[in-house]
């Protein structure tokens, strides 16, 4: 739709104003869970196994280590530099955003806040968060968060169910989306440093991220 003229019109006939969405007819479902998409045209599962919870928290973990160590790397001066030139994001944002994922999974499966389109993409305060030192901080700190999260869960399996802008969801799904999430948004600092010159601190490798549905590309 964002490339029909008539797209965001079609959108709103549905009574929807949240991308993706996958429509036929007078019908729709949100493209987020992609076992719903499945069903919804026809298929019989998607064929990905999501990886056990235990598995997706030390990924998650790992991920969030990384983009601190990177953004750590990135020259305060260029953190207002856009990330890409057509999006109109950032690299403070996206640094941010990494983590901020972290922070708004934990508002949903601990406070009970639904998981809206806009609530990971909540940014930081004005004339806060201008070093990537303070970045990097603020990731401590979620994934300190994270990690008492995940100690004192008593439900491993991750089968209760949370409210997001696309439904009831089983935690689990929530958790393994917020996790490759942030994988994405790591590989994009990675992109960003090696297009400055600077040679990412640690690399995120293949096996870190298998498992994950990542998006082919980059900047999907």
């Amino acid at each position: 739709m964002l490339n029909d003229p008539a797209g965001m019109q079609r959108l709103l006939g549905y009574g929807v104003r949240n991308l993706p969405v996958v429509a036929k007819g007078d019908q729709f479902v949100f493209g987020q869970n992609l076992e719903d998409v499945a069903e919804f045209v026809g298929l019989v599962g998607t064929g990905h196994t999501p990886l056990p919870p235990e598995q997706l928290i030390t990924k998650w973990v790992n991920v969030l280590r990384a983009a601190e160590r990177y953004i750590r790397q990135l020259p305060a001066a260029r953190l207002s530099e856009r990330v890409i030139e057509n999006r109109d994001r950032s690299i403070r944002l996206l640094g941010h955003h990494v983590f901020r994922i972290g922070e708004a999974y934990l508002e949903t499966v601990i406070d009970g806040v639904e998981y809206s389109n806009n609530l990971a993409t909540i940014p930081p305060q004005e004339g806060s968060f201008t070093t990537g030192e303070e970045i990097a901080r603020y990731g401590e700190n979620v994934v300190a968060r994270l990690q008492q999260w995940w100690n004192a869960l008593s439900d491993r399996g991750c089968q209760s169910k949370v409210k997001t802008y696309y439904g009831m969801q089983l935690m689990h799904q929530l958790f393994e989306r917020c996790t490759w999430h942030s994988a994405q948004h790591a590989r994009q600092l990675i992109a960003v440093l090696e297009r400055m010159g600077i040679e990412p601190d640690g690399r995120l490798t293949a096996e870190d991220l298998a498992g994950l549905p990542l998006p082919e590309r980059l900047w999907e």
